[in-house]
C-alpha cells in the first residue's frame, strides 16, 4: 500500500509520508517489520499466501502482462471468491484489456461489500474516465476525497480534470450553456462535465445485485454517477454517520450553482476532519488530534492461544517484553529505552548494524501501534508486571535526595546559567532520564581525584535542550540549590549520591542583622567598580555568557542562597575551583561576603597596577 503511494498522510497521526521508493528511485527502499512480518507467517499463513499471490498480480500489472493477470487472478478467485482485493486486481486486468464493462462489474461488488474502501471508488473513477465519461469519473474522485482527505491519485486527478475543465475555451462554453444545465427539462438528463458527450453509456448498466446499495433499482451508470444522492448528507456531519457516509452516488436533481459551490467545497476540505470506520461500516467523522477508542478486534479473528508466545514479543536488548515499542527503517523493533541507549554509543541498529544516522537525527522514534495493541490484547498480564517495573524504575529516577544523577565537570552556582555540550553516551543517558521523569534536575560537582567527585555541589534545573544531529546535545541549565554529598553511588556509568541540601542561617539579631547590610552593601559596590574597571574585550565576553550583574537586592536574607550576584561574580572571577567551592559550601552570607571582599581587594589591586 505505502508503495502505491496512495496517500500523503498518515491517516492515524496526520504526519506527511515520504516517498516510497516504489515510483521513485531515489526514496530509501522499504522494509518490512521483522517482528510483525514473522507474526503473520505464524498468526495467519493462509492470508500470507493471498497477499503474495497480490504481490505477483502487480508485478503482471505493472509489466502490462494483463492476460496473464486477469488469469491469475480468476483462478484465485475460484479458490477463494471473497477476496476483494483480488476482484480489484481482475478489475485492473479487464481495463487493461479495455473491458471496461465487466471491470465496472467488480468494482460494484467490491463496493457493495465494502462502501466505506476509498481506493474502489478511485479506481472506478478511472475506469470511466478512460472510458470517456470525465463528468461522472470527477464525482467519484471527489467521493474518494471524501472518505480519504489524503488519497494522493485522487487529488491529482481532480486537479488535472478541473485544470481542464475550467481552461478558457471550455470554460467559455460551460457559461453559455449554465442557463440550459438548470432549465428543469434539462435537470432529468445526466451530464458530464466539460465535455460534448451526450450519448449514455448504458452498455454499462447493471443488474440490482451489481448496484451501489443493492437495495436500489438502478438507473444506468450516467445517471447514478452524474448526481448527488443529498447536499445535506454531504454537508453535515449527522447526516454522513445516519445516512452511511458517503456509501453510494444516488439520484437526485441536480444542484444550482451556489449549491455545487458548496458541495465541492466540503468535497475538497475535509482538513480538519478525518474519518472512522465504525464496526457496522458507518463512518463518523472527528476533529483532527480526537483521540478515538482503538478498535482491538482483528481482521481475520481470534488467534489461537497456543499461538501466542511471550517470546515472540521480546526485545532483543533487554531480553524483556517490549516497552514501547519502535521500529527502525531496517525492520527491527526495540524498546524505545533500548534503542537510545544504544544510539548513544554508535548510529547503527544493534542486530544488522545499518547505519542510523537519518534515524538519529530526525528523532521520531515513533512507537509501533500494532505491536503495542496485539500486546495490550493479548499479553496484557505481562504488559501490567511490565508497565510496573517500568514505573518503579521511573520513580527511582526522580528522586531528588537519594541516588541522584551527577555531572562530573565543572562549577555551578545557583541562580547562574551553566550551559553544558553533551557527548559522552552515560551522560546522554542522564539528560535524558532527567527529562523523561519530569525532574529535568541532576547535581553538578568538581571531580576529586579521591572520592571521583567533590563532597559539594550546585543542583541544575534544565531549561532547553537542543539536540544536534550525530546525537549530542547543547544543554541550558541554570543552578538552584546548593547540596552535600552523603553517599556516593554508580547508575548505568554515571555517578549518583545521596545528598542534603544546604541553606544560609538567618541572621536574627537586629545589631548583626545592620553590620551584615552595610557590609553587603561595601562588598556590592566593590564589584561594581571592578566589573566597570575590567576592559572592554573581558567584560563583553562575560556579559554574553554569564549575562548582567544581578541588581542589589533589598532583603538580602530572603532567599535560601542568598543575594543573587553573590554568586554571579564567584561565577566570573578567575579563581582556582576548590577556592571557589569552599565559598559554595558555607552557609553564612557574612563569611562569604568576606571572602569575595579578599579577592576583590586582591584584583582590584591589580587593576591599579
Amino acid at each position: 500500500c505505502l508503495r502505491r503511494e496512495l496517500r500523503a498522510r498518515c491517516r492515524r497521526c496526520r504526519d506527511r509520508l515520504l516517498p516510497a521508493g516504489g515510483t521513485n528511485p531515489a526514496a530509501a527502499p522499504l522494509r518490512t517489520s521483522v517482528v510483525l512480518n514473522q507474526l503473520a507467517e505464524k498468526w495467519f499463513p493462509g492470508e500470507c499466501e493471498r497477499a503474495r499471490t497480490g504481490s505477483r498480480l502487480e508485478e503482471l500489472l505493472a509489466q502490462g502482462r494483463f492476460r496473464e493477470a486477469l488469469a491469475a487472478a480468476s483462478q484465485a478467485l475460484r479458490a477463494d471468491s471473497s477476496d476483494l482485493m483480488l476482484r480489484i486486481y481482475r478489475a485492473e486486468s479487464y481495463v487493461g484489456l479495455q473491458e471496461y464493462k465487466t471491470a465496472i462489474e467488480d468494482l460494484n461488488f467490491v463496493i457493495s461489500k465494502m462502501p466505506n474502501w476509498p481506493e474502489v471508488y478511485f479506481q472506478k473513477g478511472k475506469v470511466l474516465q478512460d472510458s470517456g465519461f470525465v463528468g461522472d469519473a470527477l464525482q467519484l474522485f471527489l467521493q474518494c476525497l471524501a472518505l480519504d482527505e489524503d488519497f494522493l491519485p485522487a487529488k491529482l486527478e481532480v486537479e488535472r480534470t478541473l485544470c481542464d475543465v475550467l481552461s478558457p475555451e471550455k470554460l467559455g462554453e460551460s457559461l453559455l450553456k449554465e442557463s440550459a444545465w438548470n432549465s428543469p427539462h434539462t435537470r432529468n438528463k445526466p451530464f458530464i462535465l466539460g465535455s460534448e458527450v451526450t450519448e449514455s453509456y448504458c452498455d454499462l448498466q447493471l443488474s440490482p445485485e451489481q448496484s451501489l446499495g443493492g437495495s436500489e433499482v438502478p438507473e444506468p451508470v450516467s445517471g447514478s454517477l452524474n448526481r448527488a444522492r443529498s447536499a445535506h448528507a454531504l454537508n453535515s456531519t449527522k447526516d454522513l454517520a445516519k445516512e452511511d457516509g458517503l456509501k453510494r452516488v444516488s439520484s437526485e436533481p441536480l444542484l444550482s450553482g451556489q449549491e455545487k459551490g458548496a458541495l465541492l467545497k466540503r468535497k475538497l476540505s475535509f482538513s480538519e476532519q478525518d474519518t472512522v470506520v465504525c464496526e457496522d461500516g458507518r463512518n463518523k467523522h472527528k476533529k483532527q488530534g480526537e483521540s478515538t477508542k482503538r478498535d482491538m478486534t482483528l481482521p481475520f479473528g481470534t488467534v489461537p492461544g497456543d499461538l501466542i508466545d511471550v517470546s515472540d514479543f521480546e526485545c532483543s536488548l533487554c531480553m524483556r517484553l517490549f516497552f514501547e515499542p519502535v521500529t527502525t527503517p531496517c525492520g527491527h523493533t526495540f524498546c524505545k529505552g533500548c534503542l537510545e541507549r544504544c544510539l548513544d554509543h554508535a548510529p547503527q541498529c544493534p542486530l544488522c548494524k545499518e547505519s542510523l544516522k537519518e534515524y538519529l537525527a530526525s528523532r521520531k522514534y515513533s512507537i509501533t501501534e500494532l505491536l503495542e495493541e496485539l500486546i495490550m490484547k493479548y499479553l496484557s498480564d505481562e504488559l501490567y508486571e511490565r508497565k510496573r517495573i517500568h514505573a518503579e524504575e521511573t520513580a527511582e529516577h526522580s528522586n531528588l535526595t537519594k541516588n541522584v544523577p551527577m555531572f562530573v565537570c565543572t562549577m555551578a552556582y545557583p541562580t547562574v546559567p551553566c550551559p553544558l555540550h553533551v557527548f559522552e553516551p552515560r551522560y546522554r543517558l542522564m539528560i535524558r532520564r532527567s527529562m523523561e521523569t519530569g525532574t529535568k534536575q541532576f547535581g553538578m560537582c568538581i571531580s576529586d581525584s579521591q572520592n571521583g567527585f567533590a563532597d559539594y555541589g550546585c543542583m541544575l534545573q534544565i531549561r532547553n535542550v537542543h539536540f544536534l544531529p550525530d546525537g549530542r546535545s547543547v544543554v541550558d541549565t541554570v543552578g538552584g540549590k546548593r547540596f552535600r554529598v552523603l553517599r556516593r553511588g554508580m547508575k548505568d556509568g554515571y555517578c549518583t549520591a545521596d545528598i542534603e541540601y544546604l541553606e544560609d542561617v538567618k541572621v536574627a539579631d537586629e545589631e548583626e542583622l545592620k553590620k551584615l547590610r552595610e557590609l553587603h552593601n561595601f562588598v556590592y559596590g566593590q564589584a561594581c567598580s571592578w566589573f566597570q574597571n575590567l576592559r572592554n574585550k573581558f567584560r563583553t565576553q562575560i556579559l554574553q555568557h554569564f549575562g548582567p550583574m544581578p541588581d542589589r537586592e533589598e532583603n538580602i536574607q530572603a532567599m535560601p542562597n542568598g543575594p543573587a550576584w553573590c554568586w554571579w561574580l564567584l561565577a566570573v572571577l578567575p579563581v582556582d575551583p576548590r577556592y571557589q567551592l569552599s565559598v559554595l559550601s558555607m552557609m553564612s552570607l557574612k563569611d562569604r561576603l568576606i571572602k569575595i571582599q579578599h579577592i576583590l581587594t586582591y584584583f582590584s589591586r591589580d587593576q591599579s597596577k
